[in-house]
């Protein structure tokens, strides 16, 4: 099992992606979102807004995205397992966690 955490600047997202194998369960720590979800990239039906305090559970094989529909940074924790990242690794900004920041 493993926790990350992630800061969403004003007007940005997480990124769609989809997890094959992982049910992932994202808790809002600060800010307001709108998750979206569905069974393709083109197709996100799901939409729901979260607000602090509030989670939502992403099922194995489903496309997401998270969006910060504030005005202030996004804080969230997210957790899932198996692991996906080394313990203890940091990625700065999200190009660097994409792999397109050097």
């Amino acid at each position: 099992m493993q926790m990350t955490v992630m800061c969403i600047p004003a007007c940005s997202d997480v990124g769609l992606e989809i997890h094959d194998n992982t049910d992932q369960i994202i808790r809002i720590e600060q800010g307001q979102c709108s998750v979206r979800m569905g069974c393709c990239p083109n197709e996100l039906c799901f939409r729901q807004n979260l607000c602090a305090g509030e989670c939502v559970c992403i099922p194995a094989g489903t496309w997401h995205n998270i969006i910060n529909i504030g005005n202030n940074p996004l804080k969230l924790s997210s957790i899932y397992a198996p692991p996906h990242h080394p313990r203890g690794e940091t990625q700065a900004t999200k190009a660097r966690a994409m792999g397109m920041d050097c």
